[in-house]
């Protein structure tokens, strides 16, 4: 069962970038440490959103994936944030959108499956 979790999660990552590059919105190129060092949600003062989904979620949710480690500790709404990040776009982005209600739905799975006390710490 917990095998199956992470691949479905590795399934949705991989959709979520294949839509991010049929948007034309994947970057080669990472931006400046100071733009990844944000401590604002979604480092929405420094990243598009599309950058922090590209250089800090999808990257941190592989090594969840490659190392089968913990969940996050709460449910993820991503979607909700994307809704919000794209207003005045969300035809443009609808499949972004539903990839990122894929990957919600995926996260707040393992979180349901996977055995008590496999979230993050919160230190």
């Amino acid at each position: 069962m917990t095998d199956r979790v992470y691949v479905e999660l590795a399934d949705v990552l991989l959709g979520l970038e294949l839509e991010l590059r049929n948007l034309g919105l994947w970057r080669e190129d990472p931006p400046h440490e100071e733009a990844l060092a944000s401590v604002t949600p979604f480092c929405a003062d420094t990243l598009e959103f599309h950058e922090w989904l590209q250089f800090i979620f999808i990257e941190r949710m592989k090594v969840i994936v490659e190392y089968r480690a913990p969940m996050p500790p709460m449910r993820s709404g991503i979607e909700p944030a994307a809704e919000m990040a794209y207003q005045g776009q969300l035809s443009k982005v609808a499949g972004l959108l539903a990839s990122l209600r894929k990957v919600d739905e995926a996260i707040n799975n393992a979180r349901d499956v996977l055995p008590d006390g496999q979230g993050f710490s919160r230190n």
